[in-house]
């Protein structure tokens, strides 16, 4: 079983920053892939950026130049840069394991003036 739990999430202007955390816990075997979905008011939940593995990252067309998916052991973290109002959401955590897939509770991000 793999636990996740997620900080970082708050209100910032348009245009400012803010870095996501994830730390995973518990008994797991090999991790596929770390990953960051959102979910906006009234939308379905969208995937955002992964890291896998060897450290190769993706990222969604969306965030691409502004967001930077990053690992460190059993944490993933995700530097959100140049904020638009459209970022804003609930942002979750996923792990993608032997054993099957993980969330975290989420964390929201506003950006607003």
């Amino acid at each position: 079983q793999v636990q996740l739990v997620e900080s970082g999430g708050g209100l910032v202007q348009p245009g400012g920053s803010l870095r996501l955390s994830c730390a995973a816990s518990g008994s797991f075997f090999s991790i596929y892939s770390m990953n960051w979905y959102r979910q906006a008011p009234g939308k379905e939940r969208a995937w955002v950026a992964a890291i896998f593995s060897g450290n190769t990252t993706n990222y969604a067309d969306s965030v691409k130049g502004r967001f930077t998916i990053s690992r460190d052991k059993n944490t993933v973290y995700l530097q959100m840069n140049s904020l638009k109002p459209d970022d804003t959401a609930v942002y979750y955590c996923n792990v993608d394991e032997t054993s099957g897939q993980y969330w975290g509770q989420g964390t929201q991000v506003t950006v607003s003036s």
